[in-house]
């Protein structure tokens, strides 16, 4: 008992410390878990035998597979099926095929081969999203191929884990150290349960359909009746253990018919991708998958000889770049002919370049049916773990390049000469801005449209609104369209410094201006406050506002009612929002300002006799 407390106390404190470490460096989760196993295994020695653990954690990779079946709508699958079929279906299959051409020139039999192909076929989920996610980066044409391609391979970790065991070594025919083919010692055997143990050829066939099958069955008709059951019995708990049930249960079914327990429960959470239990299926098992998962990764980490590696490192070295740049060519031949160009190609090709943490448990696998032997998989899993180590700098060199050499998106687009100006200058012609522009423009007023997205632009040509594409962060673009003589400038772009820059500017040459501007959130309204904005408008609070409304009229009040409760609230918002800008003070968190807490506190409490008063008033005029 101690033993088992004692590793579960370092395992957690060694996640603890170093994962949100790594996440504020901008590493990732995934390399923060590797890094804490390093640390208790081959540096500090505090873990022995990490291997122990790794039955139990490679649970967590069912887990997160039985997610992503359930994050895997089929009818969206179909709606992608170009850039999941064509992109990342020849992404895989010739970064597959260049690895697997490689390791037969370079003599590994051609099974061993094959694993080495489709270990480095894929790339890190968690590393690469997580970063486009925090550069905002995702709806860029990089971004998207890049999603797609992750998506495919995501996809196609299943039937390569289904695929490995048929790459195994015949049981007379052991991998030694080496690497060379030996006759195994005679050991005890090991009992396991079965329910294809000494069955001839097509009673396996037909076991084996049969389980599948029941998943599909019991994934269609028998889940939601059991969830309305639990449902009634109104206990929270009952929801998690039913969800447990559901991957344990498909994983041992799957162990007992000699297939993945991975392929089973993925299959079951795509049958249960459109159920209307599928939000609490995911609340349920996310936790878990989570710390399994966690486990997962700190096992393989501690497993990893990064002594053995500082000691003669040039040779795993070399050969992690020389894979990475093979298959960063590969990506940059396929962006190219699926239409990536300029900073998207760039994007997509350092972004992907790495391998993965699926190929850590393709390694881990391949290990345990004997198509690796455990020298090749534990330099392997150095190469996949310097990969990923060196993907942040990767991004980091996506940016430079990006600020020095690329001006944009295509180069034969040159700034527009604008040739004409008006009243109103609006800045930023998305979603936000286009209402704006339509609602000016259709009550008899010029605006002058200013955009540095020339597909914007171009697709508001096609419906006769005319814009001029450039940077309208430069100063001499705002002065061509007429900042001088404009009565108002409208600033709509969703970049928070840019928009704090602009207002700044524009202030300085034309304290006259009224300047109405998007807000991102109160900071970003205290920031453009204190820069010399006139009108803020949060950019969710009027829809939010309105949302309000039809809840209080749906739970007792009348549409005068509500209505009188909205314009009291905005009111006491605009003026509570002039009073906490005045106490905002930059260089401290919110909460750590006592004033402003003080504040809040007594505006939350004069809101309330606002809206009562707004209220009582309302009846009197009756």
């Amino acid at each position: 008992m101690e033993g088992v407390l004692y590793q579960a106390t370092i395992f957690l404190l060694a996640a603890v410390i170093a994962v949100p470490i790594a996440s504020r460096l901008g590493m990732g989760s995934v390399l923060g878990y590797l890094l804490a196993g390093v640390a208790i295994g081959p540096v500090l020695g505090l873990i022995e035998q990490p291997e122990d653990l790794l039955h139990y954690a490679e649970f967590g990779v069912v887990m997160m597979l039985f997610l992503i079946g359930l994050e895997l709508d089929p009818r969206a699958l179909w709606a992608m099926r170009d850039k999941l079929l064509g992109l990342g279906g020849m992404q895989i299959s010739i970064t597959g095929a260049t690895v697997m051409t490689a390791s037969i020139f370079l003599g590994y039999p051609l099974k061993m081969s094959i694993a080495l192909g489709m270990i480095f076929a894929l790339s890190s989920t968690a590393i690469v999203l997580q970063t486009l996610s925090e550069k905002k980066l995702m709806q860029t044409g990089g971004g998207r191929s890049s999603f797609s391609v992750l998506l495919a391979q995501d996809i196609a970790v299943i039937p390569m884990l289904a695929i490995l065991p048929l790459l195994a070594m015949a049981p007379e025919m052991q991998l030694s150290q080496d690497g060379s083919i030996q006759r195994p010692s005679h050991e005890t055997s090991h009992s396991t349960m079965s329910l294809v143990d000494g069955l001839p050829g097509w009673g396996v066939t037909l076991v084996t359909l049969g389980a599948v099958g029941l998943v599909v069955l019991a994934g269609m008709y028998l889940v939601r009746p059991i969830f309305r059951f639990i449902h009634g019995a109104r206990l929270r708990e009952m929801y998690t253990a039913f969800a447990l049930l559901i991957v344990v249960g498909i994983a041992l079914l799957m162990m007992l018919v000699g297939l993945s327990p991975a392929l089973g429960t993925f299959l079951a959470g795509v049958l249960l991708a459109n159920s209307e239990f599928r939000h609490e299926l995911e609340s349920d098992i996310q936790p878990f998958k989570g710390l399994l998962l966690g486990l997962f990764f700190i096992t393989v980490g501690a497993q990893i000889d990064f002594v053995g590696f500082f000691a003669d490192p040039w040779p795993i070295l070399s050969i992690t770049l020389a894979i990475m740049f093979a298959k960063g060519l590969i990506l940059y031949l396929l962006g190219r002919v699926f239409g990536l160009r300029g900073r998207d190609q760039i994007l997509f090709t350092l972004a992907m370049a790495q391998a993965g943490e699926f190929g850590f448990v393709l390694i881990s696998f391949s290990l345990q049916q004997h198509v690796l032997p455990p020298a090749l998989a534990e330099n392997l899993m150095l190469i996949v773990a310097l990969s990923m180590l060196i993907t942040p700098l990767l991004f980091i060199v996506h940016d430079l390049l990006l600020r020095r050499f690329i001006e944009d998106d295509d180069p034969t687009h040159e700034h527009d000469e604008i040739d004409e100006e008006g009243p109103v200058i609006i800045v930023g012609i998305g979603r936000f801005g286009q209402i704006v522009n339509r609602l000016v423009r259709s009550a008899g007023f010029n605006t002058v449209v200013l955009d540095h997205d020339i597909r914007a632009i171009e697709l508001m040509r096609k419906f006769g609104v005319k814009g001029f594409f450039g940077d309208p962060t430069r100063p001499e673009l705002l002065h061509a369209a007429g900042l001088s003589k404009a009565r108002v400038l409208v600033i709509t772009i969703n970049d928070i410094d840019a928009s704090l820059n602009l207002v700044r500017h524009a202030r300085r040459e034309r304290p006259d201006l009224h300047i109405v501007v998007r807000a991102h959130d109160r900071q970003h309204v205290f920031q453009l406050y204190q820069a010399g904005a006139d009108d803020i408008v949060r950019e969710l609070f009027d829809s939010s506002l309105r949302a309000g409304r039809y809840v209080l009229e749906n739970i007792g009040m009348n549409e005068y009612e509500a209505a009188k409760a909205e314009e009291a609230f905005y009111q006491h918002d605009r003026y509570s929002v002039r009073e906490l800008a005045t106490l905002w003070r930059p260089d401290m968190r919110l909460e750590n300002n006592p004033e402003y807490v003080a504040r809040a506190k007594e505006l939350q409490a004069e809101l309330e006799v606002a809206l009562l008063a707004a209220l009582d008033s309302g009846e009197d005029s009756k």
